[in-house]
């Protein structure tokens, strides 16, 4: 291991041990509660950018794999009231699965018949899980949380530290691909599909592979939040705000290196809190809408593009 993945992995050590400090110390739960919406979005945009950002296919889908994350935590408490870790790890594996079927289908269309059909894979999934009487149906179906386990006194505390965990996990996953020979491939297709495959890249595998993980990460992370907010229902858990907001995040921050959505994430994640408690939460789509286009236009590298830029300009002016 280098030296910058020991670093990552002490970084990571440390913030989990700072997240699990908070349990025991803050006896507010408000802050827990915004934290884990930022720490949910963090994992979406970071599993968004595996194949959004290193590949290059803009996918629309982020609320229907979230959606299928947190139904299929609902389905399995209420059907045999598995626990927490239970529902995350088969979230995953139906997130997998679904992420495999769409590449299969849909990776050889390329730019917005992409984006066009994976909006058509939302709403799909949205329609079955409408009818589906045994999750609640359109009317939804309410949820009771257990009791917090130790070292948690509260469940809420628990779900801000299990998503904590999915972070650390997302990002080394992330990391790992953006310096390995996947990385390199998806790379190779954004820039060129049609000369990496003849050069021998098997870009079609590779986008699947990509769509396989960023699925199964994006469910992983839904799977929570039915507990979160102890309610399920079609019209939010596959609202298009969050392919929208994921989107924005990911090119706020910069697709070009796995740091882009964790910053994207934190700085717009936590601003739409901020909006929410002092003015409304309307005001989120506005200022989202505002932040996209700014940046799309005066930073299209996003907010890494930035400090890269900087650096050169510093190291510039230095020689």
């Amino acid at each position: 291991m280098n030296r910058n993945g020991i670093l990552f992995w002490i970084g990571a050590a440390l913030f989990l041990v700072a997240a699990l400090l908070m349990t025991q110390v803050i006896g507010n739960q408000y802050p827990f509660f915004a934290c884990y919406v930022i720490l949910q979005f963090i994992v979406l945009a970071v599993a968004w950018s595996i194949l959004g950002g290193y590949a290059g296919y803009v996918n629309f889908g982020t609320s229907a794999f979230f959606g299928v994350g947190v139904y299929t935590a609902v389905f399995l408490f209420k059907a045999f009231g598995a626990p927490l870790a239970v529902q995350i790890v088969a979230a995953a594996a139906v997130g997998a699965f679904l992420g495999f079927a769409l590449g299969l289908l849909t990776l050889r269309m390329q730019g917005i018949f992409f984006s066009i059909a994976t909006i058509a894979l939302t709403i799909i999934i949205e329609t079955s899980v409408t009818n589906w009487r045994f999750v609640g149906g359109a009317a939804g179906i309410q949820l009771q949380r257990p009791l917090g386990t130790w070292p948690f006194d509260d469940y809420v505390q628990m779900l801000f530290f299990v998503q904590a965990l999915l972070v650390v996990l997302a990002i080394a996953i992330a990391r790992y691909i953006q310096a390995s020979w996947i990385g390199r491939g998806l790379q190779a297709l954004k820039d060129d599909e049609l000369a990496a495959e003849c050069t021998g890249v098997p870009t079609l595998r590779l986008k699947v592979l990509a769509c396989v993980i960023s699925g199964s990460l994006m469910c992983a992370a839904g799977a929570p939040a039915a507990m979160y907010l102890q309610y399920a229902d079609p019209s939010s858990a596959f609202n298009l705000n969050y392919s929208v907001s994921v989107l924005a995040m990911s090119l706020i921050g910069g697709t070009a290196h796995w740091a882009g959505p964790v910053v994207g994430a934190i700085v717009l994640g936590a601003t739409q809190q901020l909006l929410t408690v002092t003015i409304s939460s309307e005001v989120n789509v506005l200022v989202l809408g505002v932040m996209l286009v700014l940046f799309v236009v005066a930073a299209p590298e996003g907010i890494i593009g930035l400090i890269r830029r900087a650096r050169r300009n510093r190291s510039g002016s230095k020689a």
